[in-house]
């Protein structure tokens, strides 16, 4: 699904979910799931751009909500698992294991901006509880694997053979709605106005 952000924005169905049991008995489900315009609850995730770590001004505000996970606008997680049992945990900013940063915070998903790369949320007893606005951790210079199907983008070294669809951050224009304002290609983000350049380093 990645490899469709070059120039447009795609969608791809996928849940991932993890079942935690909460102290009072009830259970707490984590869900993995696309913030699209319509801010959709369904389980499904959006493939629009990220901002990257080393860019300020991009971030929301917390409008509320909670989750299980103890983290703040700016910080990053490291999102994983499979379609069945979600996975989130801190990381540091940059770092090897993070993939995505908080960028903003909400009672419900459907409150995300409708641009954001992924939308982390948890219910309990059949109603959201919290969700957590992600991007992707981009760092300029830095290059993320962008996998196919349901895997979440990883950090990778550049020149890593192995790994598939790498590109690297070159830019951040502010204001930007247009893939053309890059040299090679890059991720939009319509709604806070400004666009990721990245320039394919492989595809597979």
């Amino acid at each position: 699904m990645w490899a469709y952000l070059r120039r447009s924005i795609g969608v791809a169905s996928v849940v991932a979910a993890t079942a935690l049991v909460a102290g009072c008995g009830g259970t707490v489900e984590g869900t993995a799931a696309a913030a699209d315009g319509a801010g959709s609850t369904t389980s499904s995730r959006t493939t629009t751009s990220a901002a990257p770590s080393t860019v300020a001004g991009q971030q929301g505000s917390d409008t509320g909500g909670s989750v299980d996970i103890d983290v703040e606008i700016g910080d990053c997680v490291r999102l994983g698992g499979t379609s069945d049992a979600a996975t989130i945990a801190e990381a540091a900013c940059g770092g090897g294991r993070s993939n995505y940063k908080v960028v903003a915070k909400a009672a419900a998903n459907a409150q995300c901006p409708s641009d954001v790369d992924q939308v982390y949320y948890e219910t309990k007893w059949g109603s959201e509880r919290g969700a957590l606005c992600l991007d992707v951790d981009w760092v300029i210079g830095g290059c993320m694997s962008l996998p196919d199907g349901e895997d979440e983008p990883q950090r990778v070294d550049c020149g890593d053979p192995t790994a598939p669809n790498i590109e690297r951050a070159v830019e951040i224009i502010e204001g930007a709605t247009d893939v053309e304002a890059c040299s090679e290609g890059g991720f939009v983000h319509d709604e806070r106005r400004f666009t990721v350049c990245t320039e394919t380093v492989s595809y597979s």
